[in-house]
């Protein structure tokens, strides 16, 4: 089998997809276990030494002058789990639990959390075994990092809270005693270490990465389809007009397209025809695509960072027996750079919406009202385009940047926060919101391109076509839309049309 080996320094995008969508188990690197002793003995000295340590010899927070006996250490840790735990709302998805798990996994294979190696070993066959905490999506102001879903996983480690297992919800001391795994004796500071840090926000970050990397592609094929059919010029495609402005991002968009309409006889049937020049949603289309592409760009570089970053507080250096508290759990770059994210996921949908508008309005395309036959008696995708608008307006709410709010806790002195996690789930469902924009985009394009049955489309517009009428029939009178949006959206959002052009005309960028 093959295995992921978490050192803590070099956890890839590739290696995180694959882990979490994929099965692939995870391994700590040897170097990664002699990190974590090291470290943990510097704990040891520290408490020999009886010095006050935040977290491990003190309270939390605003309790940390509140001097903890060393009876009482081990009491503390489980107290901190359990008040903590304090998350409400839906639970986040399996999916996520298991990226959380593996990037507090790689966190502490770094060796600066201080805890112990058979914790660590814990977490890593919860990973492989199937036993995925249950974290409740709110409450985490993302500072001191996802407290309050970081404590529901943690919980689960000592036989409380609950967890995925095996397709069914259990309670985590169940789901641990059916995986054969024994729980943890939590010793000083280890409860802050697995509840300190931004591995929810990172998490569903990096998924939300993932995704938009396919819907950026797909946005350019989409795009492809609608300017055929709306027999637009490929002149604003040129290479010379992008390598005058060279943005990375609209270069790719603009070589993206020209391969994507490569060899169309629909755009050729039209070349000298009268209009000088087309609309921005069609004409601007690299430099829009483009912006969000550069933008998904500086977002996956901040998040890679993070994904190899240690996180907690305090942080141990065994190599000069230092213990340091810090702010390394604040999680404003992970904030600004989501909020960014969805500002350029939003923007995608708004200008694919545009087009969409384009194609049913007749007085726009030129092509049959709404794209159904007998209009009037039939309604089209009349609608679809409404729920397209309405995706899009919900996009701008959810675009309000979350990361210039901060609320003051823990009796003001944790008094700037990041709401991080905010904007994380935040940026998720723009996301989700833009897939949906863009498969009603590509339903309409479809249509539409039903209709040149005597000229052949671009090398992968017509591959996208093919694929989509496999799956989704053309509508030769009203039907119950949202079947047809549903099964867009899963072919959208699953890779499968992305993956059918590629194989033809080669990866896009």
């Amino acid at each position: 089998m093959e295995y992921i080996v978490l050192s803590g320094n070099d956890l890839t995008f590739d290696q995180f997809i694959n882990a979490v969508r994929n099965g692939c188990q995870v391994m700590l690197s040897e170097d990664a276990g002699v990190k974590v002793i090291k470290a943990r003995e510097s704990i040891h000295r520290a408490l020999s030494s009886k010095r006050v340590i935040y977290g491990l010899t003190t309270g939390f927070g605003a309790l940390s002058d509140v001097v903890i006996s060393k009876e009482q250490t081990k009491q503390l840790q489980k107290n901190i789990l359990m008040s903590h735990a304090a998350g409400v709302g839906d639970y986040l998805d399996e999916e996520t639990a298991r990226a959380t798990l593996l990037l507090k996994m790689n966190d502490f294979a770094k060796g600066h959390a201080g805890i112990k190696l058979e914790t660590l070993k814990t977490l890593v066959e919860m990973f492989n075994k199937g036993v995925y905490p249950l974290m409740p999506g709110k409450g985490s102001v993302g500072a001191s990092g996802d407290l309050a879903p970081l404590a529901h996983m943690a919980l689960v480690l000592v036989g409380q809270g609950q967890a995925f297992f095996k397709g069914s919800v259990l309670s985590g001391k169940v789901a641990m005693d059916e995986a054969g795994i024994p729980l943890v004796d939590l010793d000083a500071g280890e409860g802050l270490a697995l509840i300190n840090g931004t591995q929810v926000m990172t998490a569903i970050g990096a998924i939300t990465v993932c995704d938009a990397t396919n819907i950026l592609k797909m946005a350019d094929i989409a795009a492809g389809m609608s300017l055929e059919v709306l027999l637009a010029s490929n002149v604003e495609l040129d290479k010379k007009i992008h390598d005058v402005r060279p943005h990375p991002g609209q270069i790719i968009s603009a070589d993206n397209l020209r391969r994507i309409i490569r060899n169309s006889e629909i755009v050729s049937s039209h070349k000298d025809c009268s209009r000088v020049q087309d609309a921005y949603s069609i004409r601007c289309c690299p430099q829009v695509h483009g912006a969000s592409i550069d933008v998904l760009h500086y977002v996956r570089r901040v998040l890679e960072i993070e994904m190899n970053a240690a996180t907690d507080n305090p942080l141990i250096f065994p190599e000069t027996d230092q213990i340091i508290s810090g702010g390394n759990f604040h999680g404003q770059p992970v904030a600004l750079a989501l909020d960014f994210l969805a500002i350029g996921l939003s923007e995608i949908a708004n200008i694919s919406e545009r087009r969409t508008e384009r194609l049913v309005n007749p007085q726009l395309s030129g092509l049959p009202a709404f794209l159904i036959k007998d209009a009037g008696l039939n309604s089209g995708f009349m609608i679809a385009q409404y729920t397209a608008a309405a995706l899009v307006s919900e996009n701008k709410v959810l675009a309000h940047p979350a990361s210039v709010d901060s609320i003051p806790t823990s009796a003001n002195k944790e008094d700037h926060v990041s709401m991080g996690t905010v904007a994380a789930r935040k940026c998720r469902e723009v996301l989700k919101n833009a897939e949906h924009v863009i498969s009603i985009e590509l339903l309409c394009a479809a249509q539409a391109m039903d209709l040149f049955t005597n000229l052949k489309a671009g090398a992968g517009t017509m591959e996208a076509y093919r694929f989509i009428r496999k799956h989704i029939t053309h509508m030769e009178q009203d039907r119950i839309l949202s079947d047809d949006i549903n099964m867009m959206y899963k072919l959208v959002h699953e890779g499968k049309i992305l993956a059918v052009v590629e194989n033809k005309i080669g990866p896009l960028n």
